[in-house]
């Protein structure tokens, strides 16, 4: 029973007991796991004001005797790893949308290191506030989780016919027929954006380069990443979108605030 330690961010919580918690983390070295904190909603628990969202943490695992892939494993030890500001306003939903991205689409015990890097570098793009900085992070984050999942169509062909896209014209993203030209200025993302994109993608991968190569094209990607999400979720709207929606309605004259 030889204990292992992962870096982490809290996904979710779930009430266990009156003094316990079920966390889904999201770690680097084995994707989502699910954990038992004993004792974390106790007033002087140590764990209980680490335990957040959206803080990277360090945390030591109990490793089963029998089968390290256990379904829960017993959380021993979390500490702060450091990070940014804790997201508030319209930035908190947009994280909590994250996260509610990588519960669905993510299967347990499945590593993406590439994921987990773009999931760090877009909260601190968030709590700056900066809109636009804010929606071409939010892009580069979904562009990544769809190629990791394996959704992703080849971003620098035209899918149906497998010719290259070029610069100069104009495509978009449809789920069941992959890239596609288009005249339609609303969803249209330019060539030349689809095959930078691509190419960041297939070699550095690098989040600053991807969230800049976006910004030329946010609402074409926003349109397009939208739907290949909804389609691959086999759901129309995300419970967390549901609840900012609600939430405007109340506080501002309707409006599509929503990234």
């Amino acid at each position: 029973m030889v204990p292992f330690h992962l870096e982490a961010f809290v996904l979710h919580r779930y009430d266990w007991s009156e003094t316990s918690l079920i966390l889904d983390l999201f770690t680097r070295e084995r994707g989502r796991v699910a954990v038992a904190a004993k004792g974390a909603k106790r007033p002087y628990s140590q764990l209980r004001p680490v335990l957040l969202p959206f803080q990277r943490l360090h945390v030591t695992l109990g490793r089963t005797p029998a089968d390290e892939s256990a379904e829960i494993h017993n959380l021993r030890h979390a500490e702060w790893a450091g990070g940014g500001p804790m997201l508030s306003g319209n930035a908190l939903f947009t994280g909590f949308y994250c996260n509610e991205l990588l519960m669905k689409l993510l299967a347990r015990h499945d590593p993406h290191p590439g994921l987990f890097d773009a999931y760090v570098a877009t909260l601190p793009v968030l709590a700056e506030g900066d809109e636009m900085l804010a929606q071409a992070a939010l892009r580069a984050f979904e562009l990544v989780l769809l190629r990791d999942t394996g959704v992703m169509p080849d971003l620098s062909l035209v899918t149906l016919t497998q010719r290259p896209v070029t610069d100069d014209a104009g495509y978009q993203l449809i789920p069941e027929s992959g890239v596609v030209p288009t005249h339609d200025e609303a969803v249209r993302i330019g060539g030349g954006t689809l095959r930078a994109l691509q190419s960041i993608l297939d070699h550095s991968g690098a989040p600053a380069e991807l969230q800049a190569a976006c910004l030329p094209c946010l609402g074409g990607l926003r349109a397009g990443l939208r739907a290949l999400l909804h389609y691959h979720l086999g759901s129309a709207t995300l419970r967390t979108r549901q609840v900012m929606q609600s939430v405007q309605r109340l506080i501002d004259p309707p409006t599509d605030a929503i990234r």
